[in-house]
């Protein structure tokens, strides 16, 4: 892997938060007039068809991209991932994308904790402390002892766990399957499950919606392929730091857009997040 390869994958990673952080800022104002549900089915039908291509240019086939030997976990990750944006897309109706955003990225030290239960990965004291210091984070943005505590301030962390075990079914399944069949089945259950909920919420939509919506599978669809390519031209622990720019890029779209702000809080508890996230991050590098 050349140190130029590291830095473009670096500078798609940063491109990537951007897209993505667009595609939440229209996923919020989708989800603000139509039913979450049938926002995310939509999505999910045209990143199911951009899977199809990618899994045939890649497997050779559609037929070798499906193959695989542990089918009820690869189904279990593609729904499980189809459910987590949902409520992340409710999080940002009602907490607002910089907040929801605040909390969501504390996933990876959740992926750090269970990756020793469920996977059986040594985790060190270390990382262990990073992982403390981290949920304080969370505590410090959720403020649960403050006032009355608003039971839909939890969804960002519901999804971030939602999420977490999300990446370590992602570590499961790479045993023995290829990226290719996981992507797969990432896009066509989570497809099928978001058919199967969503059209029971189908509503008219009008004409200038549905440029937003296009803009929306669009931005989705390049978000992925945007990811794939940085982790082909650079290691995993040398670009997933760098995704903690979403954060920054989310709060430049809702501030001036949705008229949100950054309370002292947030960016307190967010800070202790990325702090720790970084250290985990290094950690896991240096072992290897």
């Amino acid at each position: 892997m050349t140190e130029q390869n590291t830095r473009s994958g670096i500078a798609l990673m940063l491109f990537t938060t951007f897209v993505f952080a667009c595609q939440d800022a229209l996923s919020r104002h989708l989800a603000g007039t139509y039913n979450v549900w049938m926002v995310v089915m939509i999505r999910y039908w045209f990143f199911a068809a951009f899977v199809l291509v990618i899994a045939r240019r890649n497997a050779g086939s559609i037929r070798a991209a499906a193959k695989t030997r542990q089918p009820l976990i690869q189904s279990f990750r593609g729904a499980l991932l189809a459910l987590e944006v949902c409520v992340m897309v409710l999080g940002f109706t009602y907490l607002g994308i910089i907040e929801s955003q605040a909390v969501f990225i504390c996933y990876p030290l959740i992926i750090a904790a269970l990756s020793g239960p469920v996977l059986g990965e040594k985790v060190g004291w270390r990382r262990w402390s990073a992982i403390g210091v981290g949920f304080i984070g969370v505590m410090v943005i959720l403020q649960p002892g403050i006032g009355v505590f608003a039971p839909a301030a939890i969804l960002p962390l519901i999804s971030a766990v939602m999420f977490a075990g999300y990446g370590l079914a992602n570590r499961y399944v790479a045993r023995k399957d290829s990226a290719a069949t996981s992507f797969f089945w990432t896009g066509t259950v989570g497809a099928a499950v978001m058919t199967v909920i969503g059209i029971w919420f189908w509503e008219p939509m009008i004409a200038s919606d549905w440029a937003w919506m296009s803009l929306l599978c669009v931005t989705g669809v390049l978000g992925h392929f945007t990811l794939i390519k940085a982790y082909e031209l650079a290691e995993a622990s040398a670009v997933q730091p760098f995704a903690y720019f979403q954060l920054a890029f989310g709060a430049m779209v809702a501030i001036p857009v949705f008229g949100e702000t950054i309370r002292l809080n947030v960016a307190l508890g967010a800070a202790l997040i990325i702090g720790a996230g970084l250290f985990t991050f290094w950690r896991e590098r240096h072992q290897r």
